[in-house]
C-alpha cells in the first residue's frame, strides 16, 4: 500500500488552500526540520506537502515530450461527479481563471473502459490527471 505522494512547493499555503479546494483535509502539521510540511487526506489517498525555502522552477515534464521520471499524479473522481466537464467547471470558479487547465475533458479508451479524462495543473505547475469512469 502507498503511503503518500510527496510534492515540494514554493508556498505550502497557497498549495494547501488548492488541495483542500480539491478534496483533500489536513490530518498533520509538522516541520522536516528546516520548512514547513503537512499530509493531507482525500480522494482515497495521502499528499504530503512541503515548502521549499528557495524553489527553482520544477522541469517542463508537460510540454517536453523527451522528460524521464515522475509525470502526474491521478485522481479518480468517479465517486464523486456524474459529469467531469462541469465539476471542472465548479471548480475553475473558485480561481477567478487563474487554473491552468492542461488538457479539457476528454474521453479515452483504456483498456475495456470508457473515461472522462482531464489535467490540470497545481500552483507549482505539477500536472494533475482526473478521470471519471464512464462505463
Amino acid at each position: 500500500m502507498m503511503h503518500h505522494v510527496s510534492i515540494r512547493t514554493a508556498n505550502i499555503h497557497r498549495s494547501l488552500a488548492f488541495y483542500e479546494k480539491l478534496g483533500f483535509t489536513v490530518k498533520e502539521r509538522f516541520t522536516t526540520g528546516y520548512t514547513l510540511a503537512c499530509w493531507m487526506e482525500g480522494l482515497g489517498g495521502r499528499v504530503e506537502l512541503i515548502q521549499i525555502p528557495e524553489p527553482k522552477p520544477a522541469p517542463e515534464m508537460w510540454s517536453d515530450e523527451h522528460y524521464v521520471g515522475y509525470y502526474h499524479i491521478s485522481f479518480d473522481l468517479s465517486e464523486i461527479t456524474t459529469d467531469l466537464p462541469a465539476w471542472l467547471n465548479t471548480f475553475k470558479a473558485d480561481f477567478d481563471h487563474d487554473l491552468q487547465v492542461l488538457l479539457e475533458p476528454t474521453q479515452q479508451m483504456i483498456g475495456d473502459h470508457v473515461y472522462e479524462v482531464a489535467f490540470i495543473a497545481d500552483p507549482d505547475g505539477l500536472p494533475l490527471e482526473l478521470l471519471r469512469l464512464m462505463q
